[in-house]
């Protein structure tokens, strides 16, 4: 992939099955794992297509947009993006690190305190813990959760883990950013530094991935936005 992409898509399909999720055995999923190239392109009567065959190309410095209808395979696309779940065909290429913040909590243990979750997330981030050291007053004065860093996540609402998963990752050195409706759950105040923040990792050529429901969001916010329906891109910016 050329040095000037952060992600490439290439065919990229991703299937699931409507039935509920079975804990097989450990064989179970060596011999699937083996079989994944056979018959990939066939639905069985419980799949269905989350992602048919995307491709793109993100050049590096960039703010996209992720629009669609619920269901349109957002939120698949950034997890493929994160290597959370790959993909059943086609092929992801990746250039740089990434701070993905497509589930709100995600990566927090709940029993554990807000220091406590900032070295483990800042570590899953890629971040060492000597860096994690370094900048952890400023991760917590920009959440602004002093009073609470001490007590368990379990016990923050939404907002405030919103607030310190931001915090962490605008503070890690990604150099992808996912972000997934979640700057629709903070306050007013907090959203308005939120943006700023973002439009300094645009000043700093990170690249930045978007999705939101709200168009005149992601205009402020993106340089292009990239449409998905049931699965398939509607309208591809880089056509």
């Amino acid at each position: 992939m050329s040095s000037d992409l952060s992600i490439k898509f290439d065919r990229v399909s991703k299937k699931f099955s409507k039935s509920a999720i079975q804990h097989g055995l450990l064989r179970d999923d060596l011999v699937m794992f083996f079989k994944r190239n056979k018959n990939v392109d066939c639905l069985k009567t419980d799949e269905f297509w989350a992602l048919d065959q995307i491709s793109f190309k993100i050049p590096k410095g960039s703010s996209i947009g992720l629009y669609g209808p619920n269901g349109s395979g957002k939120s698949t696309l950034l997890k493929l993006i994160a290597n959370v779940i790959s993909p059943t065909t086609g092929k992801i290429t990746i250039n740089g690190r990434i701070a993905p913040l497509i589930e709100l909590g995600a990566g927090f243990h709940p029993d554990l305190n807000g220091i406590e979750n900032i070295y483990m997330n800042g570590a899953i981030l890629g971040m060492t813990i000597g860096e994690i050291k370094s900048k952890i007053e400023r991760i917590i004065e920009y959440s602004e959760l002093s009073d609470f860093i001490s007590t368990p996540v379990k016990k923050y609402s939404s907002g405030m883990k919103l607030r310190l998963g931001f915090s962490i990752a605008i503070h890690s050195e990604a150099d992808i950013f996912l972000f997934d409706e979640i700057l629709s759950v903070g306050d007013e105040a907090f959203q308005e530094k939120s943006l700023n923040s973002i439009q300094k990792l645009l000043k700093n050529k990170k690249t930045l991935f978007i999705v939101s429901h709200n168009k005149k969001r992601l205009t402020g916010m993106a340089d292009k936005i990239l449409i998905l329906e049931k699965g398939k891109i509607k309208w591809n910016i880089f056509d």
